[in-house]
């Protein structure tokens, strides 16, 4: 079936603020932040996500402009052919090693998108219509480490090969085309693809176009497209925007960029996460593309515990998300939970359940995620549990774990103690564990509750958190943009805890 057009955007919002500096890895901005906005010396303030930036040494600094995400659409592709005359435009970047018989430098085509006679080209992509020569250079090198990373060294296949193109080890090769453009409807950047040719083009408001943030967001939205499984596949809907930035924090500050980033001239910037929504709301639904409400933007972090797999689960690891996308059953309509079954036999529970046991500290294998955490987690919400009197607690009826989800329950205790934990009168099926992190090292430990149980001696420097996911043995296929209700359907519990409380 021929691919439909998947029209993506990214809203614009704009908070400044002016007072005391904040410290090194401390937050300097975001939606709702009303602390210090300037950074101590020898750091910058650095934009993440659109309720995050934060103070990195030795960073440049992003425009104060912070972003949010919105709606999808989805609308059927053509092409507009297109005369133009055609510009003298250099080569901006040095050619990465091509994959397979992949040619050095991809034609370039003109018709795709409106095209244009004011243009700039490197290897594998060509920008129109940017402000100035620099904008557009700086974007063709932030682009080609891009590709660098995820086609060079992941693997993904190469969005320059036409979706409709079943060989793809013999072309034709396409540049990818980026319009800079002085507005979009309440967006920054929109992904197309192009009915006729199998080709994404992408769309920037010109103040972002070197921003990773969504200049690779939205080639995220390319590659992604261009691995072909799950395109026209409703349940696989919502994740679009999960691989997307995904794919813009992996390319901002994975050490699995770093040699593309360095080859392009690209340094590591902050990362897109957004703790307020994965922990503050981590009881909804694993991946929830509800209007407003939902976190299918922020979800992300999962595929990165799936990439960074710091628990060495079978299948896991580097290739993660590109083996979703190959093992993925064509036309299934499946959800990529379905797929995960089968790309690691250690099971979705186990997983799931483990990937909430770390977010406890945000000890994923991220290499700044921790950070982050450490100078949110006050401003948190883990407000998940009602006292029963006794050492006895329930989940607030609108915080109990929907499907995949979890609850996050941080426990205060004093000096050395012993932490019991027992779980009772469950609804559903779960995964539940204590985290333990030490406060000197950070050094990080989990005990699985087993039986409904659990016990753990916690050192004076350590803490500890209990977690508890909602995890099926049976997963259900759901569209995450329409929830049905048997993912709504939380899960209840009682635990009683001895030797801390929440």
């Amino acid at each position: 079936m021929a691919p439909s057009k998947e029209l993506l955007a990214i809203l614009l919002f704009q908070a400044v603020g002016i007072y005391a500096q904040a410290p090194v890895y401390g937050q300097c901005g975001g939606i709702g932040w009303t602390g210090a906005t300037t950074c101590a010396s020898g750091s910058t303030c650095v934009y993440s996500n659109p309720y995050y930036s934060q103070c990195l040494p030795g960073s440049s600094p992003n425009p104060t402009t912070t972003l949010a995400t919105t709606t999808r659409t989805t609308t059927r592709a053509g092409t507009t052919p297109v005369t133009t005359t055609t510009t003298t435009a250099r080569t901006t970047t040095t050619t990465p090693s091509a994959p397979g018989n992949e040619p050095a430098t991809f034609t370039a085509n003109p018709n795709i998108g409106p095209g244009g006679s004011s243009f700039r080209d490197s290897p594998h992509f060509r920008v129109y219509g940017a402000t100035s020569t620099s904008a557009a250079d700086a974007a063709l090198n932030m682009l080609e480490a891009a590709y660098s990373c995820f086609v060079g060294t992941l693997g993904w296949r190469s969005p320059g090969l036409s979706y409709n193109d079943n060989t793809d080890d013999d072309g034709p090769w396409t540049k990818i085309n980026i319009y800079s453009v002085s507005t979009l409807p309440g967006a920054a950047g929109v992904m197309h693809a192009d009915y006729a040719t199998g080709m994404a083009w992408l769309e920037v408001v010109h103040q972002y176009l070197t921003i990773p943030g969504v200049t690779v967001h939205e080639l995220g939205h390319g590659m992604h497209y261009h691995e072909k499984t799950w395109v026209d596949q409703g349940r696989t809907g919502a994740w679009w925007e999960t691989v997307a930035n995904f794919v813009a924090d992996t390319f901002k500050t994975s050490p699995l960029c770093a040699s593309a980033r360095s080859q392009y001239g690209q340094s590591a910037t902050a990362t897109e996460i957004n703790l307020s929504k994965v922990i503050g709301d981590s009881f909804q639904v694993i991946v929830d593309g509800s209007v407003n409400t939902g976190n299918y933007y922020e979800a992300w972090p999962f595929l990165a515990y799936l990439t960074y797999n710091p628990d060495g689960y079978s299948g896991l690891g580097t290739n993660a998300l590109r083996n979703l996308f190959r093992q993925y059953a064509k036309n299934s309509n499946e959800t990529p939970l379905h797929t995960l079954a089968r790309v690691s036999n250690a099971g979705v529970p186990i997983i799931v359940g483990r990937y909430w046991a770390r977010m406890a500290y945000a000890d994923i294998g991220h290499p700044t995620a921790g950070q982050v955490f450490l100078s949110q987690r006050s401003r948190l919400n883990y407000a998940n549990l009602d006292s029963q009197g006794n050492n006895a607690y329930k989940p607030k009826s609108a915080r109990r774990p929907l499907y995949m989800g979890a609850n996050i329950v941080p426990l205060k205790k004093s000096g050395a103690v012993t932490v019991s934990v027992s779980v009772s009168g469950a609804t559903l099926a779960y995964t539940a564990t204590l985290s333990i992190r030490n406060t000197s090292s950070g050094s990080t430990r989990y005990v699985n509750l087993s039986g409904g149980s659990a016990s753990a001696s916690v050192a004076s420097d350590e803490e500890i958190t209990f977690v508890i996911a909602n995890t099926p043995a049976n997963l259900i296929l759901y569209d995450a943009f329409s929830l049905s209700s048997e993912v709504k359907n939380g899960l209840d519990y009682s635990v009683t805890i001895t030797g801390a409380t929440p």
